[in-house]
């Protein structure tokens, strides 16, 4: 499992960053790879990243055959939250969307509560409102749209696979999510992640993107000759590391 400082450390890279870093560790097909298939909407994009361990829940605000005894099920969801390690990202799935949309779970009072619980986030296919009082208490959101209300909500399962822009998400998965989407960090694709990041990035710096930014001045010639090049050298660093953590293509 990783440290809450190997965290802090994978948290600096924008989550392409990370998707390039799952590629150079994974011996999956990049195909497999779990990720957003729908566009998402980041609300806070000003807080940079996030990354945490999901917990899961589903609603359905539109139904109000829900909402019932509602003390005991928020007082037992509560406890399921406080029970799951953090950081913690809370990945919602909305019953109504994505057309039917009629109430928000997240506004200022959720946000503060599941702050308080130890998440620093969520990830939902529904809709959030008051974006300005979630982003004071640090509670970053990855949404499908805004909405004015909350109609029924309330939480009608939780500590269950659920489905999101897409992906599935199993709870106490790892996610790393910004402004682009999220991805989801295996456990078997842990180990040599930060290491991977660091590389593929300095891979790139000093490749492909090297040669593109040294091209002024060149012939046209010059430069696709200089770009092949890269590409290869890019490809060749890239299997050389993989080797050297034990993958062999």
């Amino acid at each position: 499992m990783l440290s809450h400082a190997d965290l802090l450390t994978l948290k600096r890279w924008n989550t392409p960053t990370i998707y390039n870093a799952l590629e150079a560790v994974s011996r999956k097909d990049r195909l497999d790879m779990r990720t957003n298939r729908d566009e998402v909407r980041d609300f806070m994009p000003q807080m940079g990243s996030m990354i945490g361990y999901a917990v899961t829940l589903t609603f359905e605000p539109s139904n109000k055959e829900h909402f019932v005894d509602t003390q005991k099920v928020w007082n037992d969801y509560r406890k399921y939250v406080a029970s799951v390690p953090g950081p913690k990202i809370v990945v919602l799935q909305d019953f109504d969307s994505p057309d039917g949309i009629r109430g928000s779970f997240w506004g200022e009072v959720c946000s503060n509560m599941h702050r308080a619980l130890g998440c620093i986030g969520t990830i939902t296919d529904g809709a959030i409102r008051d974006v300005d009082e979630m982003t004071n208490a640090g509670f970053k959101a990855i949404a499908r749209r805004l909405c004015v209300g909350h109609a029924y909500s309330i939480p009608v399962k939780w500590n269950l696979p659920v489905k999101v822009f897409g992906c599935e998400i199993n709870p106490g998965d790892l996610i790393h999510a910004d402004k682009h989407g999220f991805v989801v960090i295996p456990p078997e694709e842990q180990e040599h992640l930060i290491e991977a990041a660091i590389y593929m990035d300095q891979n790139e710096c000093q490749t492909t993107i090297r040669a593109a930014r040294e091209s002024s001045g060149k012939t046209m010639d010059e430069v696709l000759q200089m770009l092949k090049d890269a590409n290869v050298e890019f490809a060749e660093n890239t299997t050389k590391f993989r080797r050297s953590i034990g993958i062999v293509d």
